[in-house]
């Protein structure tokens, strides 16, 4: 190796070695975060019923309950025998499809992107297993528009939601 190349890689490693040992270290900072101001995230109290006495707010909620029933509407698929099956269960209700328990704790839409979604919170249990101890094969929210997102995975059935309707 000729002298010049050898120069040139001690010049090249003493300018890296030279230039890090010099480098500034600045430590920055940022502001501390009150956290008393920061607003909630969710929806303020409506301060509109205050004067209202608590025998009103609960006949108003009685009369709201009377009107507004909630039900779920799902299609299952027998994947052996590919028959589906349009489903209709209210909340708090169960009902059976096959060996399936079915049980809807809520159920309702939302409106995500300007667009509206029905979603539901199912529980489904599995009643062919003897096991003292019933677990839920699913127990989550499930989306009309898109199913895959939390997905009902069972071997014979399948469950997708359609709609939540409330009369």
């Amino acid at each position: 190796m000729k002298l010049g190349n050898k120069f040139k890689i001690v010049l090249f490693f003493y300018l890296i070695i030279f230039n890090s040992s010099y480098a500034e270290e600045k430590i920055t900072t940022t502001n501390l975060i009150n956290i008393e101001k920061i607003q909630p995230s969710f929806e303020d109290f409506n301060e509109e019923n205050e004067n209202v006495t608590p025998n009103q707010k609960l006949k108003e909620k009685n009369n709201s309950k009377k009107l507004k029933i909630s039900q779920a509407k799902l299609i299952g698929l027998d994947k052996i025998t590919a028959k589906t099956s349009e489903l209709i269960i209210s909340l708090n209700e169960n009902k059976q499809f096959g060996p399936l328990e079915i049980k809807i704790l809520k159920c309702g839409k939302v409106k995500v992107n300007n667009k509206t979604d029905s979603v539901a919170y199912m529980q489904v249990k599995d009643l062919r297993t003897s096991d003292n101890e019933q677990v839920f094969i699913f127990n989550g929210w499930t989306f009309a528009s898109n199913p895959s997102l939390t997905p009902f995975d069972h071997a014979i059935y399948d469950l997708q939601l359609l709609d939540c309707s409330s009369f």
